[in-house]
């Protein structure tokens, strides 16, 4: 293998609770359960879309998401368009779900790209964005992505 062959494949987060988390990724974005262990100690659950893996919620950890540890700083998935973010805006601010930011932003001032972002039930960060739409909002932060502090 060569690093250009390398993509990423899915992604794994310790959660608190299972069914929770597997309830508001499936609500959230839609995602499947395709496989899950309930064994006390080794409980899991493998999500995805369209017979492809994409996450994995592993029940290991005893604390909600901290920000000042190493380790993930946030998940991100990209929809098609705009509509499509504005759509799932919707949906979670009607499931009142915890925001970093009022509405779509764009990554930073003047770029064509941007989202929505905000919490899942353990505090993970999470970002839905398009490539195109979010020209001329303004950024909340302009010195830096607007997806890298918050």
């Amino acid at each position: 293998m060569t690093a250009s062959t390398a993509t990423t494949g899915h992604v794994g987060i310790n959660v608190t609770d299972i069914e929770r988390s597997r309830d508001f990724y499936g609500r959230v974005l839609g995602f499947e359960t395709m496989s899950e262990g309930k064994e006390e100690g080794r409980e899991f659950a493998f999500l995805g879309r369209d017979g492809r893996l994409v996450l994995t919620l592993w029940k290991q950890s005893a604390h909600a998401f901290r920000a000042d540890t190493a380790g993930l700083h946030h998940l991100s998935f990209q929809v098609d368009t705009m509509e499509e973010v504005r759509r799932a805006e919707a949906d979670l601010r009607a499931a009142a779900v915890e925001f970093a930011y009022d509405g779509v932003v764009p990554h930073g001032e003047g770029a064509a790209s941007g989202g929505i972002f905000f919490h899942d039930p353990d505090g993970v960060r999470l970002e839905i964005y398009a490539a195109t739409g979010a020209e001329g909002a303004d950024a909340p932060i302009t010195s830096a992505p607007t997806c890298g502090f918050f």
